[in-house]
């Protein structure tokens, strides 16, 4: 599946850093001038609803929070919003927290371009902005032109735009308009040299691509409908409400549909996937210039195929009969399966990605969790490795298939992220940009070690901090996780980690099961029934922090958003006593109901659901909203979530916030932070992100009884 459709439908990882420590050299001050005490939250009231499941009697005191815009819904979302204001804002050192990330955010970011001829198509935020843009540059060394500003969109800056395609002259686009951080987005179309947008609208939906066709005289497009995804065609000019559905009749909502126009026009591509896992994927190609009818390449096979058009052949990347990764070559003037051709066969090392460009194929795999680039002849014949200066990722690999160059980015948790532009004949590359981030990476140092967890499974975990840190078990430690969806934790740059290391603090990414760090197998290992070997890894990793003497659960803040929020709030309830704090981010948690709401019938392939009764089984043992038993001790808890997450539906955060508060501590407050215009990932505006940061950082200041004695001198490279 194309990677950012996987980005619209997966519940996202947030396991960048979110807090930060006092610098190692000053020390740790306890603040005891400010009460670690606070008032009770507001009332919530019970309902008790009861259901059966499978003969199992389960209350759930909380059901009418799941009624989002009810009078009764909105009136307790404005008392959580009040109380938590009353507890973050007068909080110490939040002035500090946030001019350092101002310094550390407020800088210049140019992402890697889509390439049309001598067109470069790219998004960049000025360090005085608080939205990307979208510009023009003629010529690699061209003048920047804007083409979308979205800041006169909106007062608040909450409209946010993305590129979606781009026509193969390069003189039209089609963008997407964003409100707030909902995943549904209007689609309009601009002619570039005029600078004027066309008449043609795609209504606010949830969409899965657009595609252009060569001539420009129309579009597919995948919209997800009440029945399911459906693609459909549409001529310029035309009215939307006369689109022609031309695929996925029968196909349920469980399924992803995408559509794409090969790069010299003659192909259609149409991929279905199986559930945001892609356990099974089916391919299938139209010939256009034919007008030939739509038939499968594949759609027999429970396997994962990732599928990329390069004139008349078709590359196949797939998990089939190969967990780490395979490609096949498959000639479309004999695409039977008979015929296909194995040109890079499995290895040890995890295909991640793969990109055809330049008449090569550029391979990126994973080994040992750590980002290595081959380049290939489409025989499978080896050309030579793309070589990196240190443990990072490679993300990112652009091209076309007719063009020499490609794009790439590189980074590590300590070395901010460039982009390279890469000739793929010379093997020449080159700064297309690069974070100028004031920081100083060669302080600090990233190690992997290997830990064992409870069914004695050897598990990996990078951790970076400051070189010559003491092991005394008193470092505050982050440790955050993510585990599920194929999805592979490798080191990568963020402000806010960056934020936290600085001042003394361990950060440690756990690689779980359940995750793609080692092929299909190590996913599986974290699927359905296995669920819980994802929560016994990351267990396991917080003992080996203490027991390495890294630190000591006084001192330990755990936080993960969407599966990794259902991560968190599995270990909180399973190991309380294990943590002082717990940022809970745009949360999965009441696991029998889950499959109820928004698009989560896209992840019953990963997790399973209750209406299964061998499945319930399993899924009842380990959800956090029913784990939660009243009189226990749980950590101090900061639940993040808001009104525009249509993927993960917020009623899982407010639901779990009022079970916590029901329960809690007077030392170990339970927040909501909750934000009406914020959705399931993207979509804010830098102003309110680093607001959001300071509030979760000055909450596990407040918690681990830390304060910053004066804001410092920022480094620099």
């Amino acid at each position: 599946m194309p990677r950012r459709l996987r980005s619209l439908i997966i519940p996202t990882r947030r396991f960048l850093a979110r807090t930060a420590s006092v610098v190692v050299a000053l020390g740790f001050m306890i603040f005891e001038s400010f009460a670690q005490v606070v008032k009770a939250p507001p009332p919530t009231g019970t309902d008790n609803v009861q259901d059966t499941v499978h003969g199992v009697l389960i209350t759930d005191p909380y059901r009418w929070l799941e009624d989002q815009n009810s009078p009764e819904t909105r009136q307790w979302l404005e008392a959580q919003t009040e109380y938590t204001r009353s507890v973050l804002d007068p909080l110490p050192s939040r002035e500090t927290i946030k001019q350092r990330l101002e310094q550390l955010n407020r800088i210049e970011i140019v992402n890697a371009p889509t390439v049309r001829g001598d067109r470069y198509f790219f998004s960049k935020r000025a360090s005085d902005q608080d939205l990307f843009v979208i510009y023009l540059r003629k010529g690699l060394k061209g003048k920047d032109e804007v083409l979308l500003d979205p800041h006169p969109m909106s007062p608040d800056h909450t409209v946010t735009v993305g590129l979606w395609d781009v026509s193969n002259d390069g003189n039209l686009i089609a963008y997407g308009v964003r409100e707030g951080g909902a995943d549904e987005v209007t689609v309009r179309f601009m002619e570039v040299d005029s600078r004027k947008n066309l008449p043609d609208e795609l209504a606010r939906a949830r969409y899965f691509g657009v595609s252009f066709l060569h001539d420009k005289s129309g579009f597919y497009y995948t919209r997800m409908e009440k029945e399911g995804p459906r693609v459909y065609f549409h001529k310029m000019g035309s009215d939307p409400s006369s689109d022609r559905e031309i695929f996925g009749s029968g196909y349920g909502i469980d399924k992803i549909i995408s559509a794409s126009v090969s790069e010299d026009g003659r192909y259609l591509l149409i991929i279905v996937s199986h559930g945001a896992a892609g356990q099974r994927t089916e391919v299938y190609l139209q010939d256009l210039k034919a007008q030939g009818p739509i038939t499968p390449v594949v759609n027999d096979l429970d396997a994962r195929f990732s599928p990329t058009l390069a004139s008349d052949h078709l590359f196949l990347q797939t998990n089939w009969q190969a967990p780490n990764g395979r490609i096949f070559d498959v000639d479309l003037k004999k695409p039977e399966r008979a015929n296909w051709r194995l040109v890079i066969p499995e290895s040890k090392a995890v295909i991640r990605s793969y990109t055809a460009a330049g008449g090569k194929l550029c391979v990126n795999y994973l080994e040992n969790v750590r980002s290595t680039v081959k380049m290939y002849e489409p025989d499978g014949t080896f050309i030579r490795d793309i070589a990196f200066p240190s443990i990072g990722t490679v993300s990112g690999i652009s091209g076309r298939w007719e063009a020499n160059e490609a794009f790439f980015a590189f980074s590590s948790f300590h070395i901010p992220t460039t982009v390279y532009r890469y000739d793929l004949k010379s093997g020449k590359r080159e700064e297309w940009s690069r974070l100028n981030v004031p920081f100083k990476s060669e302080d600090f140092e990233v190690k992997q070690v290997w830990y064992e967890s409870k069914d004695r499974t050897k598990v990996p975990m990078f951790l970076v901090h400051k070189k010559g840190m003491k092991l005394d078990g008193e470092n505050p430690t982050y440790l955050t996780g993510y585990g599920g969806f194929n999805i592979s934790l490798t080191p990568s740059f963020s402000s806010t980690a960056a934020f936290w290391v600085e001042r003394g603090g361990v950060y440690a990414v756990p690689n779980l099961r359940g995750g793609g760090e080692f092929g299909e197998e190590w996913h599986k290992a974290g699927m359905f029934e296995k669920k819980q070997n994802v929560f016994d890894d990351f267990i396991a990793a917080a003992e080996w922090l203490i027991d390495n003497k890294y630190t000591n659960p006084s001192k330990l803040v755990i936080a993960g958003g969407s599966n990794g929020g259902l991560l968190v709030g599995a270990a909180m309830t399973q190991r309380p006593e294990l943590f002082r704090v717990v940022v809970c981010s745009v949360p999965l948690l009441d696991m029998v109901r889950y499959h109820k709401f928004l698009v989560a019938k896209f992840w019953i392939s990963e997790y399973g659901s209750a209406e299964n009764p061998s499945q319930f089984e399993y899924i009842y043992k380990y959800s956090p909203y029913h784990k939660t038993k009243v009189g226990t001790k749980y950590p101090a808890v900061l639940m993040i979530s808001g009104d525009l997450d249509t993927r993960v539906d917020p009623l899982h955060a407010r639901k779990m916030t009022a079970l916590l508060q029901s329960t809690m501590s007077p030392d170990r407050p339970v927040l909501l932070h909750y934000n009406t215009k914020s959705g399931h990932s993207g979509g804010r505006p830098l102003t309110r992100l680093i607001s959001d940061w300071t509030d979760e950082y000055s909450f596990i200041f407040w918690q681990l009884g830390i304060v910053v004695p004066g804001h410092e001198r920022p480094g620099g490279n």
